[in-house]
């Protein structure tokens, strides 16, 4: 299976890139996790409403057919690292690819959201999109971790 984390914006600054590589690095050729960097639309004079859905018809093109899909909101279900690894023992189980998605600055368009197959909060705090790749990277290698029995996650 593979985990692709499809995210809006596409220069993070070198440490985010750094410290994303290191993690995704880390998982083992089973679960391989992948960053695929959609364009953010110029923001000019559009409405909100139009730059999520330029950039929502980018994220469609990056997502793996058949893929299944899970969105990042505010809104979503939070989980525990080892509610995380629950969740991806399933999807490893279901055989698919997993597409995670990360919104824009303005977040994602509503017809992209109502066609995911879940949706997940990563954290009550609202967070520089350079750091949540970095954050669910290590979430998701932690929660792999778990699955492993690997003495990363401690509790």
């Amino acid at each position: 299976m593979k985990l692709v984390l499809v995210a809006v914006g596409q220069r993070p600054p070198a440490w985010a890139q750094t410290a994303y590589d290191d993690f995704a690095k880390r998982f083992p050729p089973e679960l391989r996790l992948e960053l695929k960097a959609v364009k953010a639309e110029p923001r000019g004079s559009k409405t909100a409403e139009q730059l999520m859905a330029a950039e929502a018809a980018r994220i469609e093109a990056a997502i793996p057919k058949g893929a299944r899909r899970v969105v990042l909101d505010e809104r979503g279900t939070r989980l525990s690292t080892l509610q995380l690894a629950t969740r991806m023992t399933a999807w490893m189980n279901d055989g698919r690819d997993v597409a995670l998605i990360v919104g824009g600055p303005d977040g994602l368009d509503a017809a992209l959201k109502a066609r995911a197959d879940e949706t997940l909060r990563l954290s009550d705090l609202t967070l520089p999109h350079a750091f949540v790749r970095v954050l669910l990277a290590e979430g998701l290698y932690r929660a792999w971790t778990v699955m492993v029995n690997h003495p990363y996650h401690r509790e």
